[in-house]
């Protein structure tokens, strides 16, 4: 066997695949040299003898976790043999004891077992945790949801930082979001789906997209509303400014912050919070208190790898000696986190207050930064050198790099999976729901090595089965529904592994087409998903029927001829002709079709086009029901389009006030499917 042949074979062991299929389905091979960086990341040995042993090795070790799904079929047990003793400590309940049984296989099996939870198992050879799920994860159905109000379930989306309200320093909050929720939930909305909450970096306010946070278990404190833990109003002043100034914000609501703690540093909840957190919580304010420290010292030390050495890892000396010397500045930190996450809970519970039976639908981003707290104090559970991204495709030609880090899929089977379990405990925290950026990432990612194009980046793949049971165990126990990204190139067979795992998918309008261009008529649509009319990275109804991206796109230099806005404007001139004909055959609209400026009746006939699609759920983004023609980011842009920036025109709590607003929410109403 050649050299290049023992690489590819230790590749794909090790979950690298050595090729793929590109957007015009040709078969692409991976380079030697990107399959050698991979490799590294996932921390296996040089020697492709020595990295082949240790995985067959591990392989055939008792893991720290195994997961199961509730039933009748029981589970193979590495690292043992049938007729092996064992004793099995039932989460919360009983112990069962007995012998492996012998699978078809050969291997040695635990018996079923039909309590889900955590179960501890004891053999002879050592000890695992046994994750029992359920065999999906919870529905609107669960939920009692399926119908309300004699129709399939109807939910608004909305950034947090774009809605306004008295007081909230400039940058929308929780408290924003249970004034929007309570508004929603009396008009008959089933869930609100916010934007993630992911801490960013205090200390960095340019760093402010969403999904690219430091960290994703802990909250970004901007969010916060001290009147939920502290009772507090707030006494910052107003601010009427259509765009946010994230460094005037931030500077502003941490000195106010600075306030109240320095007169409830010792209130009886956040000492609370603080016990029942504990090292994930102090290991992000620390953070938070050294990146302030060193890149106040200079912009070079941004990233923590830059920082000296003694401070690089939370376990280090230098950590805990700075941890003592600072206590106060670390406990502000942990302070904010206390704010932030009552303010979350003070928003679920107005949600469901005002009648949802879900509330408030989190955001997971697929990745943080590598420079941030999460990649800090995780080091060993996420993947060095490497960032993630997407291969070329038509709208990316070079492909795209993220710059985010993630989870290494061979550290969450020997780790048991704690680091995975950690994120889906903190995003379901205080919500009824749960959406899935990027779901592929629970089969494969692309992944691009440091120092090149994302063109020579690579599928890694990840536990799928592994990660769809504790994401259905977690849904259970949180009783939040889950909803997955699942728009882009996707792995074979991938859309039905969710629909059989009770995730929804995502069926966005301006996708609906079929090979001839024409679009799919809602009837037409998956009932294993939620049906909306854009998202956040896509144009509103108004900006896509006036063209208002292709305009942003070409002003930008994102086209790469000169000639493509051009076209790209002919054809949205037949997508526009194609979809007011399917907005006729659906019943949604009549009349001849509106020129590209008149774009009012345009945005009713989609929102009812869309409600009434056969989707489980249909979502609509408050940009749509208030008919803005901006969108919230244009992806591919870093400058030059006020990313991240555009806030509400209105109070939140008064939004849905206004009498056209009114309209197209009845609109949606009315148009969803009628159950039995």
């Amino acid at each position: 066997m050649s050299a290049d042949d023992e690489l590819r074979e230790l590749a794909e062991a090790a979950g690298v695949a050595t090729t793929w299929r590109d957007v015009h389905g040709r078969l692409q091979a991976i380079a030697p040299e990107t399959m050698r960086a991979v490799l590294t990341a996932l921390g296996l040995p040089e020697d492709a003898r020595e990295a082949r042993h240790l995985l067959r090795e591990l392989e055939g070790r008792l893991p720290p976790l195994v997961t199961v799904t509730v039933g009748p079929d029981g589970v193979a047990i590495p690292g043992a043999q049938p007729g092996h003793r064992f004793q099995l400590q039932i989460e919360g309940g009983d112990r069962i004891e007995g012998r492996l049984e012998t699978g078809w296989g050969g291997e040695a099996r635990l018996p079923s077992i039909s309590t889900p939870g955590y179960h501890r198992l004891t053999l002879d050879g050592g000890h695992a945790t046994v994750a029992a799920a359920p065999p999906r994860c919870v529905t609107l159905n669960d939920l009692g949801a399926e119908i309300l109000n004699g129709a399939a379930p109807w939910a608004l989306a909305a950034q947090i930082y774009s809605l306004r309200r008295q007081g909230d320093g400039g940058v929308g909050d929780f408290g924003g979001v249970a004034a929007f929720a309570h508004a929603a939930g009396r008009r008959g909305a089933a869930a609100l789906a916010i934007s993630p909450a992911h801490a960013l970096f205090s200390a960095d306010p340019s760093k402010y997209g969403p999904y690219a946070p430091s960290s994703r278990i802990m909250l970004n404190v901007l969010h916060a509303d001290p009147a939920a833990a502290l009772g507090m109003a707030s006494v910052l002043p107003a601010e009427d400014a259509p765009l946010i100034d994230w460094p005037g914000a931030t500077v502003a609501k941490l000195a106010q912050f600075r306030l109240l703690f320095d007169a409830a540093a010792d209130h009886p909840g956040f000492v609370e919070y603080r016990r029942e957190t504990g090292p994930a919580l102090e290991d992000h304010a620390r953070f938070e208190a050294l990146h302030a420290h060193f890149y106040g010292q200079s912009p070079d030390l941004w990233h923590w790898r830059n920082w000296p050495e003694e401070f690089r890892t939370p376990q280090s000396p230098g950590v805990q000696r700075f941890a003592r010397e600072n206590a106060r500045e670390v406990a502000f930190h942990a302070f904010c986190q206390w704010l932030a996450d009552a303010s979350r809970g003070a928003a679920q519970q107005a949600a469901r207050e005002a009648g949802m039976p879900v509330g408030l639908i989190a955001d997971l981003a697929v990745g943080t930064d590598g420079g941030g707290s999460h990649a800090w104090s995780r080091q060993r559970e996420i993947l060095p050198g490497l960032s993630v991204g997407a291969p070329p495709d038509i709208f990316s030609p070079l492909g795209q790099d993220w710059g985010l880090t993630a989870f290494s899929p061979l550290e969450m089977r020997m780790g048991g999976f704690g680091a995975f379990t950690e994120l889906l405990q903190a995003t379901f925290r205080h919500a009824g729901g749960l959406r899935v950026d990027h779901a592929m990432g629970l089969a494969r990612l692309w992944v691009v090595p440091q120092g090149l194009g994302p063109s020579a980046g690579a599928y890694l793949r990840y536990p799928m089965q592994d990660m769809l049971r504790l994401l259905a165990l977690e849904s259970h126990r949180h009783q939040a529904i889950v909803i997955g990204e699942d728009l882009g190139t996707l792995p074979e067979g991938f859309q039905g592994e969710m629909a059989r795992a009770g995730i929804l998918g995502m069926r966005v309008l301006w996708f609906e087409q079929e090979q001839d261009r024409s679009f799919r008529p809602p009837h037409g649509w998956s009932p294993d998903a939620a049906a909306m009319t854009t998202t956040h990275d896509l144009p509103t109804i108004t900006g896509w029927w006036r063209g208002l991206d292709i305009g942003w796109r070409d002003r930008l230099g994102l086209f790469p001829e000169v000639d493509t806005a051009k076209q790209e404007q002919a054809r949205r001139a037949e997508d526009r002709s194609a979809l007011w004909g399917a907005f006729l055959d659906s019943g949604a609209a009549t009349g001849d079709e509106p020129a590209p400026e008149d774009a009012e009746s345009v945005v009713e006939a989609a929102i009812a086009h869309t409600a009434s699609a056969a989707c489980t759920l249909a979502i609509l983004p408050i940009e749509d029901a208030l008919a803005l023609p901006e969108q919230p980011n244009l992806p591919g842009t870093t400058e030059g389009h006020p990313n991240w920036q555009r806030r509400m025109p209105g109070e939140a709590a008064h939004l849905l006030d206004d009498p056209a607003v009114a309209r197209r929410i009845e609109i949606l109403a009315r148009a969803r499917p009628k159950g039995d």
